[in-house]
């Protein structure tokens, strides 16, 4: 079983979620505990049926090819995540907010669309789709290296909720800005190693 794997890929998936959460902490913006769960929900089915997918395309390949395509996805995803968080620095950050749903798709720091410092049931759901992009090509690579997609999908929700609550606290508490900066160089160092992991084993 793949469970160091499965142990990496919830944490690496949500390491995002860290630093989003941070910046809402930071903004003194709450992330009630069912937003919370809602989020975890929408990311596991997201993970879910990417790692489903990744499973039946290691159908029709074998063990070795299946490991090594999967691990290369996943190294990819991590070079990826490293290439964004220094196009992210060089680039001026957003401060205010647009308040159209859709945008918040690809600036999840911006689904409190009405900034009355909660995230609703409503805002969640969209936020939750925002943070599990990230699961999708994850949880492919995944599935295709053969890792369990319960263990692997409880792994990701449970370090979700987790990953909220605790960025929440610390946003609340510190002075936390650069959370949300290395988030992805953390996540990026993370995948490289899953990938090259899942390819030697």
């Amino acid at each position: 079983m793949h469970l160091l794997s499965i142990l990496l890929i919830g944490i690496a998936a949500n390491l995002d979620n860290l630093g989003i959460s941070v910046s809402y902490g930071l903004r003194s913006t709450r992330i009630p505990f069912v937003s919370n769960v809602i989020i975890a929900i929408v990311s596991m089915i997201c993970a879910y049926l990417s790692i489903i997918a990744g499973k039946f395309i290691s159908e029709f390949i074998s063990i070795g090819i299946a490991n090594l395509a999967g691990g290369l996805i996943i190294i990819c995803i991590g070079i990826k995540c490293i290439v964004d968080s220094f196009a992210l620095k060089s680039s001026p950050s957003e401060v205010k907010v647009d308040s159209n749903y859709s945008h918040v798709i690809t600036h999840p720091d911006s689904a409190d669309v009405n900034d009355d410092k909660i995230i609703s049931v409503k805002e969640s759901i969209f936020l939750g789709f925002a943070l599990a992009i990230n699961c999708l090509a994850m949880g492919l690579g995944a599935g295709i290296t053969g890792v369990s997609p319960v263990l692997t999908t409880l792994s990701i929700g449970l370090f979700s909720v987790l990953s909220i609550w605790c960025g929440i606290k610390l946003g609340n508490k510190i002075c936390g800005k650069n959370i949300g900066k290395y988030s992805n160089i953390v996540a990026a160092i993370l995948l490289i190693m899953i990938g090259v992991y899942e390819m030697i084993i």
